[in-house]
């Protein structure tokens, strides 16, 4: 099992008042982790197609609060001809404070999914979570 980590720091503009990560900027994160993690397993891709999230889970377990430096932990967990689906565990000092599962459909330029590319379903499946 291959995992990208991925360092963030919470920001004043991730937070609500109380100093509390905001829970939308999880989502923003992960795709900031995502696009980070798919830059390092293929390039390039071709632009009239691509990877549109189908589905969205996320279990908060733990707070994020203003300043804490945490780690984006993404892995391949199951891999279709066309979607493939992820894990992403935030974790601050060895700690899950949030889990996002997903998936992503591999879309053509009419919106219907097809088959990806090979340099992307060899990368994916080396990295699948066994």
């Amino acid at each position: 099992m291959q995992t990208h980590k991925f360092n963030f720091s919470v920001a004043y503009a991730d937070t609500d008042a109380g100093g509390i990560m905001y829970h939308g900027r999880y989502i923003e994160i992960a795709e900031r982790a995502r696009m980070a993690w798919l830059g390092k397993k293929a390039r390039p891709v071709p632009s009239d197609v691509g990877l549109v999230i189908r589905d969205l889970h996320i279990k908060y377990i733990k707070p994020l609060f203003l300043t804490d430096k945490f780690v984006i932990e993404t892995v391949v967990t199951a891999v279709g001809a066309a979607s493939v689906s992820v894990e992403q565990k935030f974790v601050k000092k060895g700690e899950v404070c949030a889990i996002l599962t997903g998936t992503a459909a591999y879309l053509n330029g009419e919106g219907r999914p097809v088959r990806m590319p090979n340099i992307l379903l060899n990368a994916f499946n080396a990295g699948l979570k066994g």
